[in-house]
């Protein structure tokens, strides 16, 4: 058997490749924004990082702000993910609602998720992105509450799609207010009792 058809060596496919690149672009984009914000990063850093050229960026991302917002989502879906085993310890709807509220006015990635947000306003390309993703925010809550709430017998006093959507829009909104320069700290925000989930 000739090298050349070593099933090993098999070129990969253009399109395969495509999707590898653009995955591997928005990954090392995320570690960097992650580390120093969007507005210290350039487009041939995350280059660099990803093994690509500058314009393989625009190419999959149209510009540095669009990575941005793809990557700022990323991010905080990973986040918000990793705040489910928290609720799950808890044993009591109080300590379930005081324990996620501080986790997620906590989270280093909400402040990048409202930059995206706000980006994402300006840029009506990019509108349809922060959509989704927030939609998958929502989605991916309702699911987890609605499953700690059977598990647990607990109940909420409205929908289970209003709670997480209320909850996260008081968590966007409270960091965007912080963003904004206004002084206080974040205990001054009662996230928790924004949560109505109780016994029944």
């Amino acid at each position: 058997m000739s090298t050349a058809n070593r099933p090993s060596e098999v070129a990969e496919p253009p399109r395969a490749r495509g999707r590898r690149t653009r995955a591997q672009i928005l990954e090392r984009a995320a570690d960097l924004f992650a580390a120093r914000g969007g507005d210290a990063v350039s487009v041939a850093e995350i280059a660099a990082a990803a093994g690509a050229h500058p314009h393989q960026i625009t190419y999959y991302f149209t510009s540095k702000d669009g990575l941005f917002v793809h990557a700022a989502f990323l991010l905080l879906l990973r986040d918000a993910a990793r705040l489910e085993p928290l609720g799950r310890r808890q044993r009591t709807p109080e300590s379930f609602r005081i324990v996620l509220a501080r986790a997620a006015l906590a989270l280093p990635t909400v402040p990048l998720a409202v930059q995206a947000m706000s980006i994402a306003g300006r840029r009506p390309e990019l509108r349809a992105v922060a959509q989704h993703n927030l939609a998958i925010l929502f989605r991916q809550a309702e699911r987890y509450l609605t499953g700690v709430m059977t598990r647990r017998g607990w109940v909420v006093d409205r929908t289970p799609e209003a709670e997480t959507r209320t909850f996260w829009s008081t968590v966007l909104g409270a960091r965007l207010v912080s963003e904004s320069g206004f002084g206080g700290r974040s205990d001054d925000i009662d996230l928790a009792g924004v949560l109505t989930i109780r016994l029944p």
